[in-house]
């Protein structure tokens, strides 16, 4: 299951990390002294983004590690 995951919904991990993107950013105005009423929201939309960012990181590295593993095994297999 984590290998199809990974495999056929990559999308997934890219969607996630423009999300956590998208958090960070928005998250970061909100640090801005114009919204301080927001700041609370402000630092909680930082962590969400941060998550959201660091998950997608980790949902490409493991792409990646899964690409090389199966193409290292279909050179192997020749």
């Amino acid at each position: 299951m984590l290998k199809t995951l990974v495999r056929d919904y990559s999308w997934i991990h890219l969607g996630i990390g423009l999300f956590g993107n998208f958090c960070f950013v928005v998250g970061s105005v909100l640090f801005f002294k114009i919204f301080e009423t927001y700041y609370t929201l402000g630092v909680w939309l930082f962590v969400v983004g941060s998550t959201g960012m660091f998950l997608g990181s980790l949902g490409g590295l493991a792409k990646s590690l899964y690409e090389r593993h199966e193409k290292a095994r279909t050179a192997s297999a020749r």
